[in-house]
């Protein structure tokens, strides 16, 4: 029988948030340092990078106010779906225009759809939100980002692997605790799957701590401009199969027409995360 109350969960549909920030600059270079890039481009003005800015517009709250997996309780701003595993699923991006660093920006959130599906591993609830990024009063970046809530059960080994075409651009990366630690406090991200072993075996049912799935789409982003020598217009990325620290990921790509295919795959060749960028 279904825990979940989908009448009552839609009435979070429409609600709203606000936000504002600046896009500080010195943030970036600490990002630019924890991914091991060059600082010394990111100063005022310079365009900030694709999906950074998720390093922006940080929720403090107190730690009353926040659920067993560090998270924010739920039931606030989002809706109190009642399973215990919250992910980020994926996401589609537009990028409009530019956002120059140490610029003054405004964050439009609203949950715009909560759907519950019945997968593999038993229930699911998808919760998109829209949220858009706003510089001198024009949408810079249109964000359509795709939550799933879900049952605690072991990542499925048996689960087929994604076809992939040959990859005609890859290289090897291998996050470490600090990697995951640094982005953690980067997105000021509580959530214990990423840093908690104890917590992701025995209340999780991860064999080790995750590696952020908004960190490999932001890579993949970042690749995809760097092979195609100018600025993602369109990004839309899913997470397929968590990627745990200790595995060397390969982050790969390939041209179709116009646009780049991208995914990360794990060790054993399964996929992670694929996206498709357009220019």
């Amino acid at each position: 029988m279904s825990t979940i109350d989908l009448q009552h969960l839609r009435q979070w549909i429409g609600k709203t948030h606000v936000d504002h920030d600046v896009l500080s600059s010195r943030h970036a270079r600490l990002m630019a340092a924890t991914l091991g890039i060059p600082q010394s481009d990111l100063v005022s003005g310079h365009p900030l990078p694709p999906l950074w800015h998720w390093l922006y517009f940080l929720d403090g709250l107190a730690p009353e106010e926040l659920g067993r997996d560090g998270h924010p309780a739920r039931g606030g701003f989002l809706p109190p779906v009642p399973l215990p595993n919250r992910m980020w699923a994926g996401g589609q991006l537009e990028f409009k225009k530019a956002l120059p660093l140490d610029g003054s920006v405004e964050k439009r959130s609203s949950i715009v759809s909560i759907e519950h599906k019945q997968g593999r591993s038993g229930e699911l609830v998808f919760v998109t939100v829209l949220h858009e990024i706003l510089h001198g009063g024009e949408v810079a970046i249109s964000e359509h980002h795709d939550i799933v809530y879900k049952e605690a059960t072991p990542v499925d080994s048996n689960k087929p692997f994604a076809a992939m075409p040959q990859a005609t651009h890859s290289y090897d990366w291998l996050p470490t605790s600090t990697t995951l630690f640094r982005y953690s406090a980067l997105t000021f991200n509580g959530h214990r799957i990423h840093y908690d072993a104890d917590y992701c075996r025995d209340v999780e049912s991860y064999a080790s701590q995750v590696i952020h799935g908004p960190l490999n789409a932001t890579l993949l982003a970042g690749y995809a401009e760097r092979i195609a020598g100018k600025p993602v217009k369109l990004f839309n990325y899913r997470g397929v199969r968590p990627a745990l620290l200790g595995a060397t990921l390969t982050l790969n790509a390939v041209h179709e027409g116009d646009d780049l295919l991208l995914w990360v795959s794990l060790p054993d060749g399964a996929v992670s995360m694929q996206a498709r960028a357009s220019f």
